[in-house]
């Protein structure tokens, strides 16, 4: 069984099924998602459907992005969030206002059921986002940490990699699992479109809510598999840009 690790959606339900394919997914696989299935593209809802649906059929782990949670608040509430709205919001909003009442529930239960880091029997530890606490995810005082901070990966990108693991100096919360697994930051900020890996921090999110492709990561063997760039899936929209 391969573990297959897919990073931020962001509506893009094409680019996802392409990327499936092309990774060859079956039923013996395990796949870990790292959160943040809508809010960009014009398919908010038919994504949530699909992977719903997925799941009847595959292993699937859900991790919660914060768009996942914006989202799923305003569902639920009401709530005009005009920063939400303005960082990919309004295309959820205009996709779920297309759908009836009881997609609409089923779409509240599955963000409700979303957890907030997976780890495996590796001590590979998956989440959106990072999380603050020297001691590990387990100690972590703020749940929204898991799916809003940055700092775990500006901690990576800032290490030098030279320091060795027994340095006094080396960060104690890169110190407790084997790998790290993340979305939330795009790395096409850094001028990738590749997932890339600072300390043992892996980062999956390759920007498919802008330019960038959708991506899968065999956490084994460390292969990639990519989709065409999402926005070319939807010419005449904007998405995240």
């Amino acid at each position: 069984m391969r573990t297959l690790v897919i990073g931020d959606i962001h509506s893009g339900l094409k680019a996802l099924e392409q990327v499936l394919q092309r990774a060859g997914v079956s039923r013996q696989d395990k796949l870990i998602f790292l959160g943040d299935y809508v809010d960009g593209w014009s398919q908010a809802v038919e994504t949530v459907d699909f992977l719903m649906e997925l799941a009847k059929s595959h292993h699937c782990i859900f991790l919660r992005g914060n768009h996942d949670e914006l989202c799923s608040d305003w569902l639920v509430n009401g709530e005009d969030n005009p920063m939400w709205l303005h960082h990919g919001g309004a295309s959820s909003v205009l996709s779920y206002e297309k759908a009836d009442p009881s997609t609409i529930g089923r779409h509240i239960n599955f963000f409700t059921g979303l957890i907030n880091y997976h780890l495996d029997a590796t001590n590979r530890l998956y989440l959106h986002a990072g999380f603050t606490n020297v001691k590990g995810v387990e100690h972590e005082y703020f749940q929204k940490t898991f799916y809003w901070d940055r700092s775990l990966w500006e901690l990576a990108l800032s290490l030098n990699p030279h320091l060795a693991k027994d340095d006094q100096l080396y960060p104690k919360r890169l110190l407790h699992y084997n790998e790290i697994y993340i979305g939330h930051t795009p790395v096409t900020r850094l001028g990738k479109t590749t997932p890339h890996k600072a300390a043992n921090v892996w980062n999956i999110d390759t920007g498919a809510a802008f330019m960038g492709p959708l991506s899968i990561v065999n956490v084994d063997t460390k292969e990639i598999w990519q989709s065409d760039p999402v926005y070319t899936f939807y010419p005449n929209e904007q998405g995240r840009n």
